[in-house]
């Protein structure tokens, strides 16, 4: 009683924190809903003051999307692998080169003629919409060719029997598509008026010009420093400091970016999983030996599919089925293959023989009344190329000696029925309705039929060995006990080759569309976008994440993360690859220093200085800046290409390695001197970003993975 007491008197209490609770739960949704109201909660990418709006966003997602499921139907090999990951990313980056370009032309009062419209819109259609909106004018029955046509149709309607109300659909999408189409004329002008403010003057181009008539005659001998003794040189901390905070520049970020470290656990097959396919695929043989030769439902559940396949000789697939099929008889078994990746078991079916294609003469007819007095004549004698003069040329159309598959390379074509088939080969060669109704007829006969095809009937039963439940949960059970176990980044990156794993390091930024598989490769784990989605947002430095999973059924992956440190202005000195960088060059400069001591003296010509290098000199004769073989090092082939020929042998340290050389005489080429070239040559050396030339040093602000899950 006293226990209840306390309670009743708690009530009231308890009322007040659940209403409040409650009401903090309402406006926390009632403010993320109110995204679209208050604030840039629907910016999802700011540079400067140019927004890209999340509405906008997704429409550029579903054009990619489009583009890329035509894309696939167009060339399915080649867009086969492609990783549907990176379309967010891409279409943020197309939006914001998009809008800022169009920013910077609007401010710079860049406008696109009507002219310059009309042909991209009507004349020379570079608009994607232009072309839809003509497909969807035909689809609608609307007959229209080009843009023109669509063009004329769609504003004149009353000209073309239409209404206001039927074309006002069609007008918002063509003034959609010239809207779109006059921002790219806009940014495109825009972007050549910018390139064209990169131009050389005539110091510039003299000075290029000059680099490369001028020569010099030089022998070179070159020791690099290959791979060099820590304990020799050592470097110290103070040192990779000084070298971090002398090229410090080198380093700077463009974004907000993590350093982490990864793993991924590849799960496949275990010993078990592997048994159980060899006794799947016995199952499966013993099923399709009975008598209904068919798979039980247990055996489908267990992932086995069975295709029928009716094909010609010529179309069974090269290897092991084709050989079964033609020699084995019917109603036989057999698996044709078995491995790591599964198996696969052929039944014989029955052979037939069949017609694999005929040709026919097909003549059109508008009405059904019309056909018929048209099928009358043909049948009666009159030539299939006169029926267009017989009858009016608006009312029957001709399509002669036309052949027809009935089997291609993935069986039959259903190209027509069989009653439809056996109509026309019963017919005595006259002609037959294949269609008829209100909106015309379709007539046809047989010209010519092949001679029949030998058919090959099979059964096709194919597995594809992935690992079990068990298997997986095995290795997620293994993969929690070590995040348990290490539950900061430090320990994390410290046990993980303890432990059987082998972790990744990667810097990710909002950018990262998902975990590279190869770095400079357009390759991603899959579904490893969730992964930057929780570094990016609620990964701290120190932190591991808990399992991500990538399901696939036969090769599902498991993945964690740490993140190590975190940076938005410069990749830090404790970046390993900074650090290993620096460290590498401090190095080399250490072991230049002592070379340079030690053959420093021997450098009384240039071959004792060889000599004692133990390499072999090699001539350069037309020595050039920036155009040569000779020398790799930029800074040593600046001091060759501005040095006299006085034959004095001098002994360098560059970052790859120490030069000894000696020019032994100048010279000038005779070359023309041309403007346009040297214009050329300016630009490719100066390779000017026209992005970065309009955006200064706006820095990009990317907020996708606040907007997407990730998956």
């Amino acid at each position: 009683m006293a226990t209840l007491e306390k309670i009743r008197s708690k009530s009231v209490f308890l009322i007040v924190i659940i209403g409040l609770a409650l009401l903090a739960f309402i406006v926390g949704d009632a403010l993320t809903n109110s995204r679209n109201i208050f604030g840039e909660h629907t910016t999802i990418a700011k540079v400067g003051s140019t927004k890209i709006d999340f509405t906008d966003y997704q429409r550029k997602r579903e054009e990619l999307n489009r583009q890329l499921e035509d894309a696939r139907r167009q060339n399915p090999a080649q867009f086969a692998n492609f990783d549907t990951q990176v379309l967010s990313q891409m279409a943020i980056d197309q939006l914001v080169q998009q809008e800022v370009v169009l920013s910077a032309a609007d401010k710079a009062g860049v406008r696109s003629t009507g002219n310059l419209l009309r042909y991209y819109m009507i004349e020379n259609p570079q608009n994607q919409q232009v072309m839809d909106v003509v497909r969807q004018l035909n689809a609608a029955g609307l007959s229209v060719q080009t843009p023109q046509q669509a063009y004329e149709v769609i504003f004149n309607p009353k000209r073309n029997g239409l209404t206001d109300a039927q074309v006002e659909p069609y007008q918002r999408l063509w003034l959609a598509a010239e809207k779109e189409m006059n921002e790219t004329l806009k940014g495109t002008i825009y972007q050549r008026l910018l390139a064209g403010t990169v131009k050389a003057n005539e110091l510039d181009r003299k000075a290029l010009y000059n680099d490369y008539i001028t020569t010099a005659n030089v022998d070179v001998a070159y020791l690099p420093y290959g791979s060099l003794d820590a304990k020799e040189y050592p470097v110290s901390e103070d040192e990779i400091k000084k070298a971090y905070a002398e090229k410090k520049g080198l380093f700077k970020v463009a974004e907000p970016t993590k350093d982490v470290s990864f793993l991924s656990v590849s799960i496949g097959p275990s010993a078990a999983d592997r048994a159980a396919a060899r006794q799947l695929a016995q199952t499966t043989v013993k099923e399709l030996s009975d008598s209904l030769g068919q798979l039980s439902k247990a055996t489908k559940k267990e992932g086995v599919s069975l295709t029928h396949h009716a094909v010609r000789a010529t179309d069974l697939p090269t290897g092991a089925v084709k050989e079964f099929v033609m020699n084995a008889t019917p109603n036989e078994v057999q698996i044709i293959s078995e491995n790591i990746q599964g198996f696969t078991v052929v039944r014989k079916g029955k052979t037939t023989q069949a017609l694999d294609s005929i040709q026919l003469n097909l003549v059109t007819v508008v009405s059904e009344n019309l056909g018929k007095k048209v099928m009358s004549e043909l049948n009666a004698g009159l030539n299939p190329d006169s029926v267009a003069s017989r009858f009016s040329a608006d009312s029957v159309a001709t399509q002669l000696n036309q052949w027809i598959p009935l089997y291609s390379a993935q069986g039959a074509t259903n190209a027509l029925p069989q009653e439809t088939l056996d109509s026309l080969r019963n017919a005595g060669g006259k002609y037959v309705t294949l269609q008829s109704g209100p909106q015309g007829m379709l007539l046809a006969k047989i010209v010519e039929q092949k001679a029949p095809k030998t058919i090959y009937e099979y059964d096709e039963a194919e597995y594809v060995l992935g690992p079990s439940v068990k298997t997986v949960n095995d290795e997620r059970a293994k993969l929690e006990k070590f995040l348990l176990d290490n539950k900061t980044a430090a320990d994390f990156v410290k046990n993980a080759e303890k432990a059987g794993y082998t972790p990744q390091n990667f810097s990710l930024t909002q950018s990262t569309p998902a975990i590279p598989r190869m770095m400079g490769m357009n390759s991603y784990y899959p579904d490893s976008r969730q992964v930057v989605r929780w570094v990016m947002i609620d990964g701290k430095d120190g932190e591991v994440s808990h399992i991500y999973e990538s399901k696939n059924a036969i090769t599902p992956a498991l993945y964690a993360v740490a993140v190590e440190r975190s940076y938005d202005e410069y990749v830090p000195v404790s970046n390993p690859d900074v650090n290993s960088m620096l460290t590498q060059q401090v190095r080399a400069s250490k072991a230049g220093d002592k070379m340079l001591e030690k053959y420093g003296k021997k450098t009384q010509s240039l071959q004792t200085a060889a000599q004692a290098m133990n390499v072999e000199p090699r001539n350069v004769s037309t020595f050039r800046f920036g155009h040569n073989a000779g020398v790799s090092d930029p800074a040593v082939m600046g001091r060759i290409a501005g040095s006299k020929a006085d034959k004095k042998v001098a002994i360098v340290k560059g970052e790859d390695g120490v030069y000894v050389y000696q020019i032994t005489g100048n010279g000038k080429e005779n070359f023309p001197y041309n403007e346009q070239t040297y214009d050329q040559q300016y630009y490719r050396f100066v390779n000017p970003n026209l992005m970065e030339m309009i955006n200064g040093d706006k820095k990009l602000k990317n907020n996708i993975y606040k907007f997407e899950a990730g998956e």
